[in-house]
Parts: C-alpha cells; structure tokens; sequence
C-alpha cells in the first residue's frame, strides 16, 4: 500500500502561499532590475525619453505658431489725401500686418503670386474727396486663396482696421467718438491673448507621452524575440503577469518623469499658466499611459520584430494622436465619420483635460470622465496583450 501525506494544516498552506507569494516578487524584482539594465544600456531609450520631448516642447512652443501677428501684406495707396495717410497709417502700426506700401496694383500682384505677401490692399483714388462728402468709398482687399483659413484672417482683420478706422474719423468729426448703436464688449476666458502656445504645448505633451508610451513598449519584446532572450525566459517558472509588468513599471515610470520634464519647461519656459493640481495632473498623465503601455506591448507581442512594431506603432498612436486628437485640426469641423473614428484615439480624451488643467484648474467633471475612458482603453489593451503573450513558441 502507498503511504499518503496527511491533508495539510492551514498554517502549512498559508506558509506555502507565502512562500510561492515571496518567490514572485523576487522574480518579479528580478526582471524589473534587467529591464532597467536594458534601458541602461539603450541609448536610444533616453533619447526619446528626454531629448524627443525637449524637441517637440520647442518646436511647438516657438517654432509653430498659430497667432495672427506680422501678416505680410502690401498696402497700394492711389491717394494722396490726408484721410487715405490717415487710413495708411492705421494699417502700418496694426500689430496684424507687415505692410510694404507700394504705388500700384500690379506689383502687389506680382509679390502675391510669388508668395511674398499674403494678400494686399487698394485704397482707390479719389478716396479723401468721398470721405469728404460723407459717402465712404469702398477699399479693395485681395488675399491668397490658396490657403483658406490665413486668407479669411487677412480678410477679416483688413476690414476690421477700416472699421476701427471708421469710428475714429467719426468721432473726430463730431469731436468725440461715436457711440454705435450695440457695444460689444469680447472677452476670452482662460486664454485671454488667444496665445497659440497654450493648447500647442499641451498637444505637444500628448504627442511625448504617446511616443514615450507606445513606442518604446512596442520594441520592449519585440526586441526579446529578436535576440533570442524570450526562450530563456519561458525555460524560467516566470508568469505572463510577472512578465508583462517588468516591461510596463520602468516605462510607465519614465513616462511619469517626462511629464513633469514637460510641465517644468511649458511653466517655466513657455510662461504656460498652470492653474490645477500636481494631482490632476499625474492622474491623467497615469490614466493615459495605461492605454499607451498596452498597445504598445501589444503591438510588439503581436508582431515579434522591432521594424515592424515600430511602423505598426508610429501608425496606431503617433499619427491617429496628432491627426485625430483635435491637437492641430478641431473635430468640430472634420467629416461626421472621420469625427466617429476619433472617439477610438485615447489621445482625444487626454488632451482636453491636459487643456483644462494648465488653463482652467481642476474641473473634475471635464476630467473624470475623460480618465475613465482612458482607464477603459487600458483595460482592453492590456487583455488584448495576455491574449498575445503565451507561454509558446509558435
């Protein structure tokens, strides 16, 4: 007869358990610390950790700008009359324009069509006299159509220095300056400049965060595969829950540093206002690196070669954030469907709440919501990753 142990005792399992529980955090410790040594040895890894978003923050912060300030246009004075000066002059010290005054219409043209100037503006002859006798003759303004939206602002800005011309030489008239009929009164809440810096830099943050995320994830097993490591590593009594979270904490931890990296430069060097908390802050940052991690693991789980994880990722993150996030192009205005295919880009709910924290402050119901998303989008990358991760060969 074969001798059978006694059931064990309660304390012989739980110091089982505690035993199999030490084991894991040891192992778990283990690959955390070779990751490390990885990233160590990586240069590349640093780069794109902390020179990339440096990059980005100044490109975005300086070199891109969206404020309508010192517009080329050409000013065509056929009039030698003290208001045409006046009107001339108004145009030359708008903060809008950079005006070369010229003579005749054709050279102005000439300059349009090279693209030297955006657009140019006639005061026709004859134009003190109609002033004179109270009937306002019309300027011409010409703009460049080949790009819409900077011809609309040349329009609109053009006719808005004639009116304001208006007004002045009316209430100089009178001897006071004449009161219209509705006074409009504007005022821009949280960006009172309409400085473009203050949501370009934000956006530039999603785009690090997003590159740190899901790229560098998305070499991290490729890279085991590759090297021939991934086999050593499923001869070990390792888990897939061990495994995937060594290669998720140490970028999940240098995507937290880059975050503050990019809030000390937007705050100090950019004059960024920051009216939230550190706390909202980090909560999203977190919230929005759980879905870029997944991917990227994903992505290289799936695809098991680092060109190929690098294509596919820069593909799935890096373009659907800068396109589809409403970083550069508003949602409002895309198509009905390309505006469906954003609610899909976890960067679309990351940046307004970026946005709201930097210029608004903590308004939970603008950013809990969008967290939670984010915490969905997490969730179902990081099951799609499991699934891809096995304990195989094939």
């Amino acid at each position: 007869m074969s001798r059978t142990d006694p059931d064990p005792t309660l304390a012989q399992v739980e110091a089982r358990a505690g035993a199999m529980a030490g084991s894991s955090r040891r192992r778990l410790l283990a690959l955390i610390v070779k990751e490390y040594a990885q990233i160590r040895r990586d240069p590349s890894t640093f780069l794109i950790a902390f020179a990339m978003p440096l990059l980005l923050l100044f490109l975005f912060g300086y070199a891109i700008s969206l404020d309508p300030r010192d517009t080329k246009i050409a000013l065509v004075v056929q009039d030698e009359s003290a208001p045409a000066a006046r009107l001339a002059q108004a145009y030359a010290h708008s903060p809008y324009f950079r005006v070369t005054p010229l003579n005749a219409v054709l050279p102005a043209r000439a300059l349009m069509q090279q693209g030297a100037i955006r657009g140019f503006v006639v005061i026709p002859p004859d134009f003190g006299r109609a002033m004179a006798q109270g009937k306002p003759r019309p300027i011409q303004i010409v703009t460049d159509g080949t790009q819409p939206n900077q011809a609309n602002f040349v329009a609109s800005y053009a006719e808005g220095v004639r009116q304001t011309w208006m007004a002045d030489e009316q209430g100089m008239r009178l001897g006071r300056r004449a009161a219209p009929p509705i006074d409009v009164s504007q005022r821009m809440w949280f960006n009172p400049g309409l400085q473009s810096r203050y949501f370009l830099v934000p956006g530039a943050i999603a785009i690090v965060m997003t590159m740190i995320g899901t790229l560098l994830t998305a070499l991290v097993v490729a890279r085991e595969w590759e090297r021939g490591t991934m086999e050593a590593l499923l001869a070990t009594p390792m888990r897939m829950t061990e495994f995937i979270l060594s290669k998720v904490l140490p970028y999940f931890l240098l995507g937290m540093v880059s975050m503050a990296l990019c809030t000390v430069i937007a705050v100090t060097a950019f004059g960024l206002p920051f009216h939230g908390s550190i706390f909202a802050l980090f909560a999203i940052a977190a919230a929005f690196l759980l879905p870029a991690l997944g991917l990227g693991l994903f992505i290289s789980a799936t695809t098991r070669n680092q060109f190929v994880a690098s294509q596919v990722a820069l593909l799935a993150s890096f373009l659907p954030t800068f396109l589809l996030s409403g970083f550069i192009f508003e949602i409002g205005s895309m198509p009905w469907p390309i505006q469906a295919l954003t609610y899909a880009v976890p960067a679309r709910y990351l940046i307004p709440a970026l946005q709201t924290v930097f210029m608004a402050g903590d308004i939970w119901a603008i950013i809990l919501p969008n967290i939670l998303i984010m915490l969905g989008f997490g969730l179902l990358f990081f099951i799609l990753c499991f699934r891809a991760t096995r304990r195989s060969l094939d």
